[in-house]
């Protein structure tokens, strides 16, 4: 649904010929952006188009080198975080800035700038909930972030951000940790606060959420504005074609006609959360099984479950006439399986370490010696080929894995798994805050690992990318198997009645 121009059209904020580098690298190059008062403008481009500097210089974390930045009319000579701040800019980044061990409400109120002497904790807790429930979610405001889903951290950011007087809210790929149902929460609490003259920057890689939800469209490459368009004259083609600069022909790979054999894994006694009975399903060689739900399904999980990351009774995994049940991470990699978690920066990679040490991780014993000693040579050399392989960009693999953006990263963690015999591979959103490009080419990458005989089990949230990578989907619906659908039953609205029990 795209909605008309708003009622207020004066530029709340004004960016005129920014630039900022970093040593020799020029992350943006003379960018200009203009956000009117009450529109939701979108930013879209590639990793590394420099949406996120363009962020930091608006929220006053980086200074820029050169340029103008008017903030409702008034020119601002020296912006920092505070002052953005008080100017009513509030920022939502991918990587939350919510501490841990503080509960909710605390996370709310922290930094708010309000003195009153003792706390009030009865109504910090009763305002806090007060917030989260007219954003339409209901989240115990006294547990700790650190028990929360990262989907509910979410709603915890956005409430935060909420609870001050913002005029600019800045939203960095807000829906890569939500389900179909919150996305559409997230969309309606937009819309309103769009209709009390709230401006607001949303910036996603998926094409139909902006083309749903936004008025403006600004398209950045390479560190330059290449264009700024009305949502209403805009399609995903033309989308495309601006952020990379020629068409993208096909997202999704090609399906192959048959699988290479038979060959099956059952699964048994497998139990998820909050699920009252134990589910039992089967992976087929060579197929790409999707698991589908909405957040909180429970199908994390089942990843989880079947890596032997929770410490509930395994799994039985009946394969090749012998049963196995895997008690520990441990186990499973022992026994051919790896995991590409959902949040791969705080579970996939280390991001200090450099990119050639978090390739070879899981897989040193390849590299060392008889006597334990790693033989950096050969390491390096296996690292180049999987760098090439996957072509990951970096500069240098003894950077840090943090110098990479979102796509190149995800690559290194699913390098660190081929770097290993594995016969399964256990995959949850394997493009969270991936652009489009690098969306294509880990889609290619997974398929080819089925096409040679992998077993690819794989959570998404992604409607679209559900149907168009896997083979067969099974729906959950609070950690019960509600079905499972082959390719030639995908239908988009049958996978949601699933969801949420209504089919």
């Amino acid at each position: 649904m795209n909605f008309t121009t708003p009622k207020h059209c004066f530029e709340m904020l004004v960016l005129k010929e920014i630039s900022k580098s970093f040593g020799g690298v020029k992350a943006l190059k003379a960018v200009n952006l203009e956000v009117r008062a009450g529109e939701i403008h979108a930013l879209l481009g590639e990793n590394g188009a420099g949406k996120s500097t363009l962020m930091k210089v608006i929220s006053g974390a980086h200074k820029a080198d050169s340029g103008q930045i008017v903030i409702d009319g008034e020119v601002i000579e020296h912006n920092d975080p505070h002052l953005a701040k008080v100017h009513g800019i509030g920022i939502i980044y991918q990587e939350f800035s919510l501490i841990p061990e503080l509960t909710v409400s605390e996370n709310i109120w922290f930094g708010s700038g309000k003195k009153t002497g003792w706390l009030n904790r009865k109504k910090m807790d009763s305002d806090a909930s007060a917030l989260i429930h007219s954003l339409g979610f209901a989240i115990d405001v006294k547990r700790r972030v650190a028990q929360l889903s990262i989907a509910q951290q979410q709603i915890v950011e956005i409430a935060k951000a909420l609870s001050q007087d913002v005029k600019l809210l800045i939203l960095d790929e807000p829906s890569a940790v939500l389900g179909t149902k919150e996305v559409k929460k997230l969309f309606n609490l937009l819309y309103t606060l769009r209709d009390q003259g709230v401006s607001i920057i949303y910036i996603s890689h998926h094409l139909d959420e902006l083309l749903e939800l936004t008025d403006r469209i600004t398209v950045l490459k390479d560190g330059k504005t290449v264009a700024t368009l009305e949502t209403a004259a805009a399609d995903k083609d033309k989308l495309v074609n601006l952020m990379v600069g020629r068409e993208l022909t096909q997202l999704y790979p090609e399906k192959p006609d048959a699988f290479p054999d038979d060959e099956k894994i059952g699964i048994e006694e497998l139990r998820s959360g909050t699920s009252r009975q134990p589910m039992a399903f089967d992976i087929r060689k060579g197929e790409i099984l999707g698991l589908g739900g909405l957040v909180g399904a429970g199908r994390t999980e089942v990843l989880e479950s079947l890596f032997g990351v929770t410490h509930r009774p395994p799994a039985i995994l009946r394969w090749q006439e012998r049963s196995v049940s895997y008690r520990s991470p441990r186990e499973a990699i022992r026994g051919g399986w790896g995991m590409v978690p959902e949040d791969r920066k705080k579970h996939g990679g280390i991001l200090s370490l450099s990119i050639r040490d978090n390739i070879s991780l899981a897989s040193l014993g390849q590299v060392a010696n008889q006597w334990g000693f790693i033989n950096h040579r050969k390491e390096e050399q296996v690292v180049r080929e999987l760098v090439d392989r996957l072509r990951i960009k970096v500069g240098d693999i003894h950077s840090p894995l943090s110098t990479l953006s979102g796509g190149n990263q995800q690559k290194v963690v699913l390098a660190k798994w081929l770097n290993r015999n594995l016969n399964v591979l256990l995959i949850d959103e394997p493009t969270r805050g991936v652009d489009v490009g690098a969306r294509s080419e880990i889609y290619h990458i997974i398929q080819q690992l089925a096409n040679q005989g992998m077993y690819i089990v794989m959570v998404s949230s992604d409607m679209e990318e559900l149907l168009g990578m896997s083979d067969r989907i099974m729906v959950m619906k609070n950690g019960e198997l509600q079905g499972t659908l082959d390719r030639a039953e995908f239908n988009e609205e049958k996978i949601l009645r699933m969801a949420i029990g209504a089919n």
